[in-house]
């Protein structure tokens, strides 16, 4: 981890030793009693730690966080649920290029039971937004939702609510209400490539199947919705992959690689 990122209400408290994060400095970086450290605070701002004891009870620490976090990625990846080991490795590696949002999405080709995952509900998916997030030195995560099914994502349209609040692909941080492009991965009678797509400063959303890919049912409501289907190439791609593959396209096309 390139920061050691805390709770706010964990502040003021004493770190268990036995925290992956206490042996991290302890063991790892080899941190003592009086040595410095880069910190976070999760949803707040980064800057240092002091390590001021250690005793039996865990290490003693103080924070100096004034430093703002880095500014979230304009973009929105909704995934069909895929393998519960793909799963974490997706939220990690998602969070840690800082998108907006995540969504999971029940597909009808996808299989049922990688909805019910626990990650959902033992902390495990939030420990991955984390690990991502402290691996990018950023302290705020991705938005993470679930739905049962594409339909009902596309009747909520969370995008026209909460995030029509992106921060413009300009990085410029306002709230500005900036109508997104909606475009969906899918190389079955692509309308075109991802390669070619204009952002022209404008938040996205991207759609990405489950392993099995779309339905036409569901390639028709995406459509209707006013998604672009748009190819990234004529391999299959596992779910993890086709989701990257869409980020690093789109932070490209904002401008974001530079």
């Amino acid at each position: 981890m390139n920061i050691i990122l805390f709770d706010p209400t964990e502040i003021g408290k004493p770190l268990s030793k036995r925290d992956e994060r206490a042996v991290h400095l302890l063991k790892v970086l080899h941190k003592n009693i009086g040595d410095s450290f880069d910190a976070g605070v999760l949803g707040g701002n980064l800057g240092n730690g002091l390590i001021e004891a250690v005793r039996l009870d865990g290490i003693v620490f103080s924070l100096d966080v004034k430093e703002s976090p880095p500014l979230r990625l304009p973009i929105c990846v909704s995934v069909g649920f895929p393998r519960p080991i793909q799963l974490r490795r997706l939220l990690r590696d998602l969070s840690n290029f800082g998108v907006e949002a995540i969504d999971l999405v029940g597909t009808d080709m996808g299989e049922k039971s990688y909805r019910d995952t626990k990650l959902l509900i033992d902390g495990g998916a939030r420990a991955a937004l984390i690990e991502g997030a402290a691996q990018a030195r950023d302290t705020r995560l991705p938005l993470l939702s679930a739905y049962t099914t594409l339909d009902d994502w596309l009747e909520e349209r969370p995008w026209d609510r909460a995030r029509d609040t992106f921060v413009s692909a300009s990085g410029r941080d306002r709230n500005l209400r900036i109508s997104p492009i909606l475009v969906v991965a899918d190389n079955v009678r692509p309308e075109g490539s991802f390669g070619l797509l204009n952002m022209m400063g404008r938040p996205v959303v991207i759609a990405v199947g489950s392993e099995r890919g779309w339905s036409d049912r569901e390639r028709d409501k995406l459509e209707e919705a006013g998604f672009l289907r748009l190819s990234m190439g004529n391999r299959a791609l596992r779910t993890e992959t086709a989701c990257i593959a869409a980020v690093v396209l789109a932070m490209e096309k904002m401008g974001k690689l530079e």
